[in-house]
């Protein structure tokens, strides 16, 4: 009989391609996991994994068993899911990755609520802009925001976020005056990405114009550049959640309110089990709940 436990230690064994890796992922010692790469060797009867001082290379059997344990670990995720959903006690670890921003914003800001409501749910949260393997880190929920990269999670849209240009008050009295979107061009922009950038303004039905963002400096993260603009540094957009406190108290000004907005979706990625387990399931929903009428 095959051990899930060393059936999920193959699957990181055979991704990761390290015994060290997976014991390090695992928060195990090395020799626990040549232990159950033994053990269930020993079981399958045949050499999974060959072994070199410098790295491992799966057998044909460890290949065909690689192939056979995610759909094994998937099926065992699958009924823990189904089996959860059933009871309706959403319980244990909820394990959540969202980037800098949001999380200090509206994911903050809804977690106590969320925690009084579930007290069997134990709120793990890694905060980071980077992409995240929710398969290897063990991440049953991820927030993104913008364009999604092709996976095989599932997502699902959560809300659209406003950007906002803004600005301090001492950057536009020491600047040419600002009374339409082209007059941007002449202006200090700062882009959030290093590929080329377009802003788009439009009133009502109005024609759109289209601002190419020429700027001599990036920032990535919203909470710097929040910062740098309340400095002067010049004109950048700012998710509305996060610009709303420094626009209602003078430290910022929104430019082009009567402007629709432009938008990026936040999304909630998760590991495409065809069950979604309780604790995940309740957490989207109440974060849908939280952001309808704020974002």
């Amino acid at each position: 009989m095959l051990d899930i436990t060393d059936i999920s230690t193959f699957s990181y064994i055979a991704d990761l391609g390290s015994i060290s890796a997976t014991a390090r992922a695992l928060n195990m010692p090395k020799s626990s996991v040549s232990r159950s790469l033994l053990r269930l060797e020993t079981a399958v009867g045949a050499v999974l994994v060959e072994r070199s001082t410098r790295h491992l290379r799966l057998t044909d059997a460890g290949l065909l068993l690689k192939r056979h344990a995610k759909r094994i670990l998937d099926d065992v995720a699958e009924a823990e899911n189904a089996v959860g959903g059933l009871i309706g006690k959403p319980s244990g670890d909820l394990q959540i990755n969202a980037p800098f921003t949001f999380a200090a914003g509206p994911l903050a800001t809804m977690l106590p609520a969320f925690m009084a409501r579930y007290p069997q749910v134990r709120v793990v949260l890694t905060v980071d802009n980077k992409l995240t393997d929710l398969q290897m880190e063990k991440i049953d929920l991820a927030i993104r925001i913008g364009t999604l990269q092709d996976s095989s999670l599932i997502s699902r849209r959560l809300a659209s976020i406003a950007l906002w240009p803004c600005a301090s008050p001492a950057y536009l009295n020491s600047q040419p005056p600002i009374s339409r979107p082209d007059d941007l061009s002449i202006h200090t922009l700062i882009s959030h990405a290093e590929q080329p950038e377009t802003w788009y303004f439009r009133t009502g039905n109005g024609p759109k114009t289209m601002v190419e963002v020429k700027s001599t400096t990036v920032i990535s993260e919203p909470f710097v550049l929040k910062t740098m603009l309340i400095a002067g540094a010049g004109i950048g957009l700012l998710p509305d959640f996060h610009a709303a406190d420094a626009v209602a108290d003078g430290r910022l000004v929104r430019l082009f309110p009567d402007s629709n907005a432009l938008t990026v979706d936040a999304h909630a990625l998760y590991p495409s089990h065809r069950s979604l387990s309780a604790k995940v399931r309740v957490f989207i929903d109440a974060l849908v709940e939280h952001l309808g009428p704020t974002v």
